[in-house]
Order: C-alpha cells, then sequence, then structure tokens
C-alpha cells in the first residue's frame, strides 16, 4: 500500500485531515479549526492565555522523545500555566512547522497524544496553522483559560508571613532527563547496545510525559483555600521562588529538609553524583504548582499529602535563603534553565 506523503495533502489538506474528526466540548467554544479564526463564547467570566514554544535540539530531542509523547507534553506545559492562574483552560491552538523528513504518520502520532491530552484535561483544540521548517519540528501552542477575576491569582500578592508550598515532589524530570541522556550517549557509541531504563519509570514519565495540577486546583477548591500568589515550575524551584519573591517585594526562607524529592529521583541522582535538592532547585520541568497561602489557611492544608509546606515569606531586605538540613543559610540564586544562555 502506498502511503500518502505530506506534500501531496498540501497545508489545508494536512489542517483538514488532523482536526476532521475533533468534537468540541465545551460550550464556550462556538467555532473551531476550518475558519479564519476561531469563536470563543466570553460572557461573565475573565479569559487567560499563555503561549509556549517547543523547539528540537532545544526543548526535545526525538532520539528518545516518542512524538506521541510530545503531543501531549507540549499541551500539558501550556495548560500548567492556565492552572497557576488558578483558573481553568478550555481550548489551545496550535502552530506546527514541520521539516520534510516527518511522514505523514509520524505527525499523526504527534497529534494523537495532543488529542489524548485534550480529552484528558477537557480543553478543545480549536485552530492553529501549519508550515515547513529547515529547522526540525517546531510546536507553538496558545492555552486559553477562564475564571471570575476574582478567583485569578497572581505571582505579584504574596505577602510577608504567608506560608510557601509546593504540590508533588521536585527533580524527578531532571534526573529523568539525565538517564535519558546517559542511554543516548551509549547508544551513539555503540548502536547495538540495549537501553537500560529498568526500574525508573516514574522519572523518566515525568520526563517525557508529564501531568499538568488541575487536582491541586480541584483540590483548593474544595477545601477552599484560595493562594495568595501562584506560579508553576517550569524552570526549577529556585527560579520559580525568584520571582514570586521578586514580583511580590518579599523574601522568603526555604527549608531543605521540607522539599518533597521521590524515592526514585534521589537515588538516581546519587547515581549520577548529582545533588538530589540541587535537582529539585535548579532540575527544571516539575510542572508542579509552587504558591503562598495566609497562615490562616494551615489548618486546611496541613494534612494535604499532595501539598508539601517548604517555607515561609519574610521581609524582602531578609533575602532569599535556604536553611539546609545543618542549619546552615544560604543565599537562592537561579540556576534552571535559562532559554538563551550558551
Amino acid at each position: 500500500m502506498t502511503q500518502q506523503t505530506i506534500n501531496e495533502l498540501g497545508e489545508f489538506g494536512l489542517i483538514k485531515h488532523l482536526t476532521e474528526k475533533i468534537k468540541l466540548i465545551n460550550p464556550s467554544s462556538l467555532k473551531g479549526a476550518g475558519d479564519d479564526a476561531a469563536v470563543i463564547a466570553n460572557r461573565k467570566s475573565t479569559t487567560v492565555v499563555s503561549t509556549d514554544m517547543l523547539l528540537e535540539g532545544i526543548h526535545f530531542d526525538l532520539m528518545y522523545m516518542p512524538l506521541k509523547h510530545l503531543g501531549y507534553k507540549a499541551v500539558v506545559v501550556n495548560l500548567s500555566d492556565i492552572f497557576a492562574m488558578n483558573a481553568v483552560p478550555r481550548q489551545i491552538t496550535i502552530a506546527l512547522a514541520i521539516s520534510s523528513k516527518f511522514t505523514l504518520e509520524a505527525v499523526e502520532e504527534l497529534y494523537a497524544g495532543i488529542e489524548l491530552a485534550c480529552k484528558k484535561y477537557g480543553v478543545d483544540l480549536v485552530g492553529g496553522d501549519t508550515s515547513t521548517s529547515r529547522q526540525g519540528l517546531v510546536l507553538s501552542l496558545t492555552a486559553i483559560g477562564e475564571a471570575d477575576e476574582k478567583e485569578l491569582v497572581y505571582r505579584n500578592t504574596a505577602k510577608e508571613g504567608d506560608l510557601l508550598c509546593v504540590s508533588g515532589d521536585l527533580g524527578a524530570a531532571y534526573v529523568g532527563y539525565q538517564l535519558l541522556e546517559r542511554e543516548k550517549r551509549v547508544f551513539l557509541e555503540n548502536q547495538t547496545a540495549q537501553p537500560d531504563l529498568g526500574g525508573n519509570e516514574y522519572i523518566l514519565e515525568r520526563q517525557l510525559k508529564p501531568e499538568a495540577r488541575a487536582d491541586i486546583y480541584q483540590l483548593l477548591q474544595t477545601i477552599e483555600v484560595k493562594p495568595t500568589a501562584m506560579i508553576d515550575i517550569s524552570d526549577g524551584l529556585a527560579s520559580e521562588m525568584l520571582h514570586l519573591c521578586n514580583q511580590s517585594g518579599v523574601g522568603m526562607k526555604l527549608y531543605e529538609e521540607k522539599i518533597p524529592i521521590a524515592q526514585n529521583t534521589f537515588d538516581m541522582a546519587r547515581a549520577f553524583n548529582l545533588d538530589p535538592t540541587m535537582c529539585a532547585l535548579n532540575g527544571g520541568e516539575d510542572y508542579e504548582l509552587l504558591f503562598t497561602i495566609s497562615q490562616n489557611d494551615y489548618d486546611k492544608i496541613k494534612n494535604v499529602s499532595e501539598v508539601s509546606i517548604i517555607g515561609h515569606a519574610t521581609e524582602k531586605s531578609a533575602g532569599v535563603q535556604l536553611i539546609t538540613k545543618a542549619g546552615n543559610v544560604h543565599d537562592i540564586t537561579a540556576q534552571g534553565w535559562n532559554h538563551f544562555k550558551g
């Protein structure tokens, strides 16, 4: 059977092929892909919009990133920004640039991951664009969400005395990346070698197929806790703490012993001669939610298993500090992902 090529389909044929079976599920999605623009109803709520770009060779490596996982992850990293605003994602748009090396089946695999993420998180794919690329695969996604204006949470509203909280655990995605890079180097030296990944499913999934913390958004609604400030952890705990502190005009004390690190993450970090705490501080791509709450809400959140209280906000002049397990005090500087470094 002869396989149809993307060139034979053309741009509009490809868009039709990829989107014709997509069904809209949100009432606010009035018009999806197929016209000059998507149409989204906006009556009584506030619309929030976030865009992220993923570039081959910069944000992902197709030697070990399956296209279906990439499509899924591309959606998740955008939705995480919406949840970090204390809002609900409703729609996404996708701009896709692909080189001639990709078959139609490869692009279908990418879109299968995108559709899977949309289905899981209840969002609609309502449009986008496609183009050719001479630089490999490029994905640019825009997420559109909604919230009552009074429910929105920003980065610049933490107050002195607030408690610093984080969802889930940290550092796993970075250690998973280190493992994948190690196996890539082994393969490049010996292409008959089989990857040694057994027993590390957790850290690999955190790198290849992360999840946005919709459950934390829902949990906070249930226990009636509204964060005073919030951000998602894409570039590392240290970097995101500094964003919160700089924009809110506060300092922060972070306690090393309180930072949640999974056992698999800890063990593999040690195997790579890495400090697990530094992986959590500077690794990035965890997509957990980092937020502050009023001390008055402590009793509501203290027994929530998926949330750890890891520090508290101080006066700005005190700076942003890490209190180590030994009781030493170190200033925190961001050394996580920098898009323009090197």
